[in-house]
């Protein structure tokens, strides 16, 4: 729509008055500014049109957002006071403020009126008197700052309210979630301190959806209900600024007032105390998380596991945790005012492994602490994770050669297959088929115990529980393996009748296959190897002897673990993934059992792999008594 620009228009009414004339929308921008606004602050409509009002001097923020909030609640006000000009000089204005409103009543902006004001007595009379509030500011601030207690401060902001702004009572309220709760008070009654309400429908929460700091309201217009207020007699206007803390809301400073009336000043002293407030509450919030932080890095030091230390600007051991002295053998009275017993990494952010004289592997961490020049120095035992990363290593260097012989096999028989098929004979196609269906069982075999031991390391294998027959699975399990090595005797001693096992006879199928694989591997010069089962109390006890390699003292339990292969002196010799027992012990603990290993004497291997038994008086078959031949002897014991 075009503007009106009739002889008695608005616009051209605008357009021709001798004082500027600038209005502002609810945000705060720019919605008119008429030519003697150009002349006087020397910026042009078009320049200006939907921006921030840029003539207000920082420091008299508080009193504009003031002059707004009086404005809205309580009809036009007449100010003296100081604006800038583009140039940056500034000039002294009597400004004539108004509410605009829509046609639905609600509040659509702000109108004002400036004239250049020279009377200046006056000007510094009204300055004079600013200079004074300040000055009275700076002592409340200042008696407020002097605290870091946080109930202290939140009591001399309340206190200091009623002093500065003539209020007749007055509280802070914090916000805790969707909640405001009352914390502190003054002139009000100490029983409504900890009181709460919703903050959606309280004022407070007027005020941050508005977007600005301060608000007034008065009981011509809204009940004046919130909170707890109604305890003061006669109260018939509330106003309240926001405090914000670390650029977010934490509360918001009410001032109550049941006698004298509220101007614009009080409202701007009370948006400046509210925002020092805020910083009041930020210093001591600040400070009490500082006391805060070192009780428990104090707590964090002495419980922690990690070494920790911290160095001088000289390099020197200044602090030293038990950690410290437990993982370095060494106390803080052998080590302080001497540089740590390791080497430290060449900057921040680097670690450092390094070995101990005992034996245990540490990784070394530094952080600097630029404002001291001091240097906090963690470490932590990784002897573990360095036997498990070198095992790794061994592992995937192992997987490859057991993976890469059926591979190249397979793949050597099936090219030729394929490129000489003509040329061969029926035996020996038959004898290149039977190859690579014999590697490729060995190869299914490999992938089967690399799948088995991911779901043992995440704790996912599975297995029933039921009575099954434990010597017929021996008797059949070791008849399997008769035609495995012509230098072994095998032999099963099981009793005529063997209780019957509480278990999964799948699982234990592989963990008696898996102990006679291994019993043969380990025995490479042959001998005999002898599995026996018998009941013993409420478990049924299976072990398997052989006349190996045996295990070091010590090693007892690391054959169990992943990627562990043979004889520690030298693993390759014996091949396999190393993944065999440590799958071994988790089927068993699937069902409810265990198994352990054993040195026999004077040479050997005993393991040992137990299971719940079932029901008194229920027994299994009696043991079948396989034939010999010439892979072996089977037989039961008497």
């Amino acid at each position: 729509m075009a503007p009106d620009r009739s002889p008695l228009s608005a616009d051209a009414v605008l357009a021709s008055a001798a004082d500027a004339v600038v209005a502002v929308d609810p945000a705060l921008r720019v919605a008119a500014w008429n030519p003697a606004a150009e002349r006087m602050f020397g910026w042009s409509a078009a320049e200006i049109r939907g921006l921030p009002l840029p003539i207000v001097p920082d420091e008299l923020m508080a009193e504009y957002h003031a002059v707004l909030e009086r404005v809205r609640a309580g009809g036009p006000l007449s100010i003296v006071s100081r604006r800038l000009r583009r140039d940056g000089s500034a000039i002294d204005v009597r400004m004539d403020t108004s509410c605009l409103y829509g046609d639905d009543g609600g509040v659509a902006g702000w109108v004002a009126v400036f004239h250049p004001y020279e009377d200046a007595g006056t000007v510094r009379s009204h300055m004079t008197e600013r200079a004074r509030l300040v000055r009275r500011l700076t002592d409340v601030v200042a008696d407020i700052n002097a605290d870091l207690d946080l109930g202290a401060v939140l009591d001399r902001i309340a206190h200091s309210l009623t002093e500065l702004t003539g209020a007749d009572a007055g509280g802070f309220v914090l916000i805790e979630d969707d909640r405001l709760r009352l914390v502190s008070l003054t002139r009000l009654s100490a029983h409504l301190r900890g009181y709460s309400a919703p903050l959606a429908s309280s004022l407070f929460g007027e005020l941050l959806r508005s977007g600005k700091t301060v608000l007034l309201a008065t009981d011509d217009t809204r009940s004046l209900d919130d909170l707890i207020w109604a305890d003061l007699d006669g109260l018939h206007t509330i106003a309240l600024g926001v405090s914000n803390v670390q650029g977010r809301p934490y509360g918001a400073l009410y001032a109550l007032y049941s006698r004298r009336k509220v101007g614009h000043v009080e409202l701007e002293l009370l948006e400046l105390l509210a925002a020092h407030a805020g910083v009041a509450l930020g210093n001591a919030m600040a400070y009490q998380e500082i006391v805060r932080q070192r009780a428990h890095e104090h707590a964090v030091v002495d419980s922690s596991a990690d070494g920790i230390a911290v160095l001088g600007r000289s390099g020197r051991v200044r602090k030293w945790n038990r950690s410290a002295a437990e993982l370095t053998g060494l106390s803080f009275a052998e080590v302080v005012g001497r540089p740590p017993p390791f080497p430290l990494p060449a900057r921040q952010g680097e670690n450092v492994k390094h070995r101990l004289a005992g034996g245990r592997w540490l990784e070394i961490l530094v952080t600097d602490i630029p404002e001291t020049g001091e240097r906090v120095v963690d470490f932590r035992d990784i002897s573990e994770a360095k036997a498990l990363e070198e095992e790794k290593d061994l592992f995937l260097a192992t997987a490859g050669h057991e993976l890469r012989t059926p591979i190249t096999v397979v793949q050597g028989f099936a090219s030729t297959l394929a490129q000489r098929w003509d040329q061969l004979d029926e035996d020996a196609r038959r004898s290149a088929v039977g190859t690579i269906a014999e590697r490729s069982a060995t190869l299914a075999r490999l992938v089967e115990n690399l799948l088995l031991g991911s779901a043992a390391a995440g704790g996912d294998l599975s297995s029933g529980a039921a009575p099954f027959d434990l010597a017929r699975l021996l008797c059949d399990t070791t008849a399997a393996f008769r035609p495995f090595s012509p230098r072994h005797t095998l032999l099963l001693e099981v009793p005529e009748r063997l209780p019957r096992a509480v278990g999964d006879p799948v699982a234990t199928d592989v963990v008696i296959g898996q102990l006679l694989e291994n019993a043969f591997k380990y025995s490479p010069d042959g001998g005999r190897i002898v599995v026996r089962a018998a009941a013993d109390g409420d478990r049924v006890v299976v072990t398997v002897d052989d006349e190996g390699i045996g295990i070091p003292k010590g090693d007892e339990e690391r054959v169990f673990g992943r990627f562990v292969q043979g004889e520690a002196g030298d693993r390759r010799r014996f091949g396999g993934i190393g993944l065999g027992l440590y799958i071994v012990r988790r089927l068993a603990h699937a069902q409810g059992g265990e198994v352990t290993a054993h040195a026999r004497h004077p040479r050997g291997t005993r393991m040992r792999f137990t299971l719940h038994r079932a029901e008194p008086g229920v027994s299994g078959t009696p043991a079948a008594r396989p034939d010999a031949d010439a892979g072996g002897t089977f037989h039961d014991a008497e």
